[in-house]
């Protein structure tokens, strides 16, 4: 293998620059050339392709967002579309390719792998939802804004007596609400994969407002409703003053933590690693603080799992 190529696609999440980084630098440590593909399965159709070298990746480890940008591509989801793609590699020598991105991407690259280009997943994405990896690239960051963001809600709804209700991101996966719930002490977490009673949540509002407590923090995960839905029907049925926050994509943004960093950067340089070794159909992950691969078809067939312990703890904690 002489040349491969390295793409993003789907949402962006911090961390995947330092990712980019690691692939063209590890790719060229070891004597290949490498090709930046931009907006993702759409630019590869249209071959919004370059060649990058070691500038091309010079000062982007502490930038978030995407270098090579990203973008939905509905066309690529077609066979006539993947062919498109395919017939750009081919053009451009490409031998190998590495997809930075969530589901979506990695079902891109396993149709590409299907019809003889072999492709390396590398899971980026806020949500952390996607199975065979503790971590995803781009939670760890998400998540501290996430916990920034409430650390000052907190302060105004004491100075109000409030309850607030806050919506973060996760779609399916209640991961961020939960780690930032726990992290933060919020009085109740609302995440996908759990049914709460809302006469449940309403009661322990009362409670605690029945014994002095000035505020409270709720934490909604977008995959569970709006959060305007949630604070009105908390709001009529607890007969207390309740305000929303949505933080929206505040939580895609910024300079990718220390640890999103490192990972990316493990995660990359393993990606070309696997290339290298001649695998395809792989994604990598870190699992137990080892790097890890799995078959990208039983990452497809297997359900991302949220850690209902810690939700259990976040319940016997918040009383």
């Amino acid at each position: 293998m002489k040349k491969i190529g390295v793409l993003t696609s789907g949402g962006d999440a911090p961390g995947m620059n330092a990712a980019i980084r690691a692939v063209v630098r590890k790719a060229i440590f070891h004597g290949l050339e490498v090709y930046g593909i931009k907006y993702g399965y759409q630019g590869l159709i249209d071959g919004n392709i370059e060649k990058m070298d070691l500038g091309s990746v010079g000062d982007i480890i502490q930038r978030g967002g995407t270098k090579l940008y990203s973008a939905r591509c509905e066309e690529f989801k077609t066979e006539e579309g993947q062919l498109k793609g395919i017939e750009q590699l081919k053009k451009h020598g490409i031998e190998g390719l590495i997809a930075i991105g969530g589901d979506g991407t990695f079902m891109g690259a396993k149709k590409i792998t299907e019809k003889g280009y072999p492709c390396i997943g590398v899971p980026g994405t806020i949500d952390n939802d996607i199975p065979g990896t503790d971590f995803t690239i781009g939670f760890d960051t998400a998540l501290n804004t996430i916990i920034d963001a409430i650390d000052k809600i907190r302060d105004t709804a004491t100075s109000h007596e409030r309850t607030y209700v806050i919506e973060v991101m996760g779609r399916d996966a209640g991961d961020l609400a939960l780690w930032a719930g726990l992290a933060d002490g919020a009085e109740t977490i609302l995440i996908p994969e759990s049914e709460d009673n809302m006469d449940e949540v309403v009661e322990r509002l009362k409670r605690g407002h029945d014994r002095g407590k000035k505020h409270s923090i709720i934490i909604v995960a977008e995959g569970v409703g709006s959060g305007v839905d949630f604070a009105k029907q908390i709001e009529e049925a607890a007969q207390l003053e309740t305000r929303v926050t949505v933080l929206g994509h505040t939580q895609r943004g910024g300079s990718p933590s220390a640890s999103d960093r490192v990972l990316a950067s493990r995660l990359g340089a393993h990606a070309v690693d696997l290339l290298l070794d001649g695998k395809a159909g792989r994604m990598v992950g870190i699992q137990a603080n080892k790097l890890v691969d799995h078959d990208i078809i039983d990452i497809l067939n297997t359900e991302h799992q949220v850690d209902l312990d810690m939700y259990r703890l976040s319940k016997e904690l918040s009383i």
